[in-house]
């Protein structure tokens, strides 16, 4: 697995100020009972893991990750939280160190898109769940971002981080496939629904939180590679740019879609 958007200081910042900013939008309804064995995979640095586990405190969390960088800022993310119902540990998901059928539950979010193989990955998932376990997967879907006013050159821009993550293998548009990858990985009861985050003036922490520290740090992050590759010239990338910040003042418009899927074993 090659992440695209790299471990850089920046980077885990902005993981971080994303998280925030949807944790209501992202985590509604996703509550479990007390007692419950829940795994997390893909934790990253944690951002997605201390809002599971203020959310559920009676639930007994395993968060997993490749990157050691990232796990010792997830260690220290919950310890600044006081959280101590979360026990991170080092490892991939194609050789988790667990028996199958451990878990009540699997959570997942913004990792499937990083995979060469997502659906491998479901099927190791739902080894891992008891029989009547669940999953819930959250992945976005850079092609349904669009903003007022737009350009040419801002959706050139988008386009360049969806075919960089391509060419590494993974799968920026993601989302719209939850429903025929838990199929294929034979799960039931399969129910996915959008998670439309929209923006405008009236909202200024999601104006910040997302449009800015979010999304467009996030194009922002593959700038070298998509000029240094010849995905689009320095000009365009430049007004790109420019004009995805013009979407942030007050008469700019940003919306875009997550899909949240849940199924059982």
């Amino acid at each position: 697995m090659e992440y695209v958007h790299g471990y850089s200081e920046k980077q885990l910042k902005r993981l971080g100020d994303q998280a925030g900013a949807l944790a209501g939008i992202l985590h509604e309804g996703v509550r479990y009972p007390d007692n419950t064995s829940l795994l997390e995979i893909g934790c990253g640095t944690g951002s997605q893991s201390v809002i599971l586990a203020a959310n559920n405190p009676g639930v007994k969390i395993t968060s997993v990750d490749i990157s050691e960088v990232s796990l010792e800022v997830a260690r220290k993310n919950a310890k600044k939280h006081k959280l101590d119902n979360i026990t991170f540990l080092r490892a991939d998901v194609y050789a988790l160190p667990f028996d199958k059928e451990s878990f009540d539950n699997v959570f997942v979010c913004f990792f499937l898109e990083h995979l060469k193989d997502p659906v491998k990955a479901l099927g190791i998932i739902r080894g891992l769940l008891r029989p009547g376990g669940g999953v819930t997967v959250i992945e976005g879907d850079h092609g349904s971002w669009y903003a007022y006013p737009e350009s040419p050159e801002a959706r050139k821009a988008v386009q360049c981080l969806v075919d960089i993550q391509a060419a590494l293998g993974g799968n920026g548009l993601i989302g719209r496939e939850l429903f025929p990858l838990l199929k294929k990985a034979a799960f039931r009861d399969i129910k996915v629904s959008p998670k439309v985050v929209y923006v405008d003036s009236d909202k200024p922490e999601l104006v910040e939180g997302f449009s800015k520290r979010t999304f467009i740090a996030m194009v922002e992050g593959v700038r070298k590679d998509a000029i240094g590759s010849g995905l689009i010239e320095k000009s365009a990338w430049d007004k790109g740019m420019k004009d995805m910040y013009r979407a942030t003042e007050e008469d700019g418009v940003f919306n875009y879609t997550f899909f949240s899927g849940t199924a059982v074993k």
